[in-house]
């Protein structure tokens, strides 16, 4: 199972930082995805990591703000959460997946979540002022 952790409040400008947490399986031997869901809109992928080599993808939405990193020693995909906005609210999960070959892959719209191998139970983040 995955575990995220690190979400929260910040004023809009400000910084979270979001972990991904597995336990009884090596992370790094998965591909990792962010994803959030906010209230009445669709769940989005916003940024993925692949298993082999760590190529990453981020939706336009976050790029250049967020940053993900994968720590092997904690069996942990991270998510660094910059310069945030009010439209960042959102409950974020993550999910990991041993057979999606790509970050894009991983990161695609409209998948069903039963297709992927494990989801967290998803952490909020809430950005205001």
């Amino acid at each position: 199972q995955v575990a995220e952790s690190g979400g929260g409040s910040a004023e809009p400008g400000g910084s979270l930082r979001l972990s991904c947490a597995a336990s009884g399986f090596a992370l790094d031997s998965y591909a990792v995805g962010w994803f959030r869901q906010a209230p009445g809109k669709e769940r989005e992928g916003i940024s993925c990591i692949s298993k082999i080599d760590d190529r990453t993808f981020y939706a336009k939405s976050v790029k250049g703000r967020f940053t993900i990193s994968r720590d092997v020693y904690k069996n942990t995909v991270d998510l660094q959460m910059d310069s945030l906005k009010p439209e960042d609210t959102a409950v974020y999960f993550c999910a990991a997946d041993a057979d999606r070959a790509t970050p894009q892959g991983m990161c695609a719209r409209g998948q069903p979540r039963a297709t992927y191998d494990v989801w967290g139970q998803g952490t909020q983040v809430t950005v205001s002022s």
